[in-house]
């Protein structure tokens, strides 16, 4: 509630700003007199008008100030009424802007969005009142009707800067509900630019993303491809063919790598890297951050990211000549956050490289240098796996159990954190009770009710994972992953291959082309004998994604057709991915090869 007497102190402050108004308003030399009725009679008109306006600036500024002040007192409803009101009376476009962010504050939409269209309709040449009203309409999700907003974004838009306007676009509508239909409105308000060389290819790569996001996948390519036609040299094109890349289009690489070779700089050699390591393609990452190492040694990260690689190929000395450089770097990172961030990460690399030598100590000592705040659970679980690696589980879950946690999330995730590290200890009873334990805790949760019926398949229960797994598909029909998993394990087991085959079949018809769920298809064929289609399916699956597991059944169904050679080689880059995966080296172990 309002405080009365602050109010009763704005009207006395409104009465004394008339006064002086009044005053103000007097002229200061009288002009020269005419006839005694003339001049009697022009005074008094003069007088009237004088007097009027500073009633309407005296009413006008009481307005102002007591929209304020109901402002700073909460009562924001009652700020953008008086805010609003002020606007219409004084027709100042300001006002207009501050009755709709009062509005804006008090949470109601629909009074924000009539503010705003209120404000374009007293200045339609406004850019930032259009605006307004378009994030608005897109905010309450009403994307059909803001269609019409968004031409008029980009038509006001000067063409030299629309490449951001196009970027902010794609921001803006991409968390839209419907995201075919924010596809649809984005591309019919870009089609003034598409012919455009010079904007066109940003339009087509906006459009491009958008498509991609509403899981319109061969739209994105097209629009890729009218982009490239525009012009096969613009950056705003090679971006959306990385993110084409990263959802596994792997047709787009060449144009991705053309225009990296033409333009070489080290933050777009860094993305494509990421995009490589995201695609488990380490060797070919690899070659991308070796080349910024190269081409700009001054470059920071790179050196990161090239040490964090040497680790996983298991060469150290050159790990350890990287984490130098990536040292010596560190003072030329910007002050403040980018430092702190620097340093941690070169404590993580430190700590890495001392245990890969089984300096368990080192490495402890490594991780505790590492500033607690926003670090301290993961931290913490480094070191408690550092532990568990030496056979201290005790010790281990002691550690992530003092982690101080605010709340019922970071109590989840301390819990998540033992689960992995009795996983990783090939403890899968007692990490089956935890998870289990907390899926209780939060039943409605589908992501934990899956994670505990893999669990208890680990542990052994298979009735338990069947159940559960088959109370998310009746509970969330579209969850592919449910589907993909009862139906693998089936195909693992060597039971049900008919129903196991329709459940991966239903999954990958939700997700075409997913390299995993392709992957336990193959399996099932290969149960059932089919292993032409059994091999032509993980050629598919091990082409868009060099893993382990695939890599494990690729070779067994080789090996399988007397297809020895090409078997030991997949198996062989299986091991240099990931030299620790269980399916691989039970598959090698019981087929008895060496590769």
């Amino acid at each position: 509630m309002a405080h009365p007497h602050r109010f009763q102190g704005l009207a006395v402050a409104a009465i004394l700003a008339m006064g002086t108004a009044i005053a103000s308003a007097q002229p200061s030399d009288p002009p020269a007199k005419p006839a005694e009725s003339e001049q009697t009679s022009d005074l008094e008109k003069a007088m009237e008008t004088e007097n009027r306006q500073a009633a309407m600036s005296a009413e006008l500024f009481y307005e102002i100030l007591v929209g304020e002040m109901a402002a700073q007192e909460g009562a924001l409803t009652d700020a953008q009424a008086l805010m609003m009101e002020a606007a219409r009376n004084s027709d100042n476009e300001k006002l207009y802007r501050r009755a709709t962010e009062l509005a804006v504050q008090s949470r109601s939409g629909e009074q924000a969005l009539r503010n705003a269209r209120a404000w374009l309709n007293a200045y339609p040449e406004s850019r930032d009142a259009n605006r307004a009203v378009l994030r608005l309409m897109v905010t309450m999700n009403r994307i059909a009707d803001s269609a019409s907003y968004l031409r008029r974004e980009v038509e006001l838009t000067p063409a030299e800067r629309r490449g951001s306007t196009f970027l902010a676009i794609t921001q803006l509508y991409g968390n839209a509900s419907d995201k075919p239909l924010a596809a649809d409105v984005v591309e019919q308000a870009l089609e003034s630019s598409l012919r455009d060389p010079q904007t066109g290819p940003m339009a087509w790569a906006a459009i491009g993303h958008m498509r991609l996001v509403a899981g319109q996948k061969p739209a994105a390519l097209q629009a890729l491809q009218n982009g490239e036609k525009l012009n096969p040299d613009s950056s705003a094109v090679a971006l959306l063919g990385m993110e084409l890349l990263e959802s596994g289009s792997a047709e787009v690489e060449p144009l991705v790598q053309r225009y990296i070779n033409k333009n070489p700089s080290p933050q777009l050699r860094m993305a494509f890297a990421r995009v490589l390591i995201g695609q488990k393609r380490p060797a070919d990452a690899k070659a991308q951050i070796k080349a910024i190492t190269s081409e700009s040694p001054e470059f920071p990260e790179a050196w990161a990211v090239l040490a964090n690689l040497q680790l996983q190929d298991k060469e150290y000395d050159e790990a350890e000549q990287s984490i130098t450089q990536f040292a010596a770097l560190q003072p030329r990172l910007p002050d403040g956050v980018a430092r702190k961030a620097g340093q941690a990460q070169l404590y993580l690399l430190q700590a890495d490289l001392a245990e890969k030598r089984k300096r368990y100590d080192e490495a402890d000592a490594y991780l505790q240098l590492i500033p607690d705040a926003p670090n301290l659970l993961s931290v913490q679980a480094r070191r408690a796996d550092l532990l568990a690696r030496q056979g201290k589980i005790r010790e281990a879950r002691a550690i992530i159990r003092a982690v101080p946690a605010e709340g019922p999330n970071q109590q989840r995730l301390k819990q998540i954190a033992e689960i992995q590290l009795l996983r990783d200890a090939n403890l899968p009873q007692e990490a089956y009770a935890l998870q289990a334990r907390l899926q209780t805790q939060f039943p409605d949760d589908i992501e934990l009710a899956y994670d505990t019926a893999l669990m208890a398949e680990r542990a052994g229960k298979t009735h338990e994972m069947e159940r559960l797994l088959r109370s998310i598909i009746e509970r969330k029909p579209d969850f592919q992953h449910a589907y993909n998993a009862l139906g693998y394990s089936y195909a693992d087991r060597n039971i049900k291959l008919e129903e196991a085959q329709a459940l991966i079949q239903k999954a990958l018809d939700m997700t075409p082309g997913d390299p995993f769920i392709t992957d336990s298809l193959a399996w099932v064929h290969f149960r059932r004998g089919h292993l032409d289609e059994a091999e032509k399916l993980l050629e598919q699956a091990y082409e868009t994604r060099q893993d382990a597991e695939i890599a494990a059944h690729l070779g067994e169904v080789l090996w399988a057709q007397n297809k020895r050679d090409r078997a030991l080689k997949v198996w062989r880059e299986g091991l240099q991915t990931d030299d620790s995966n269980a399916t691989l080296l039970e598959t090698l172990k019981r087929l008895n090869v060496k590769p």
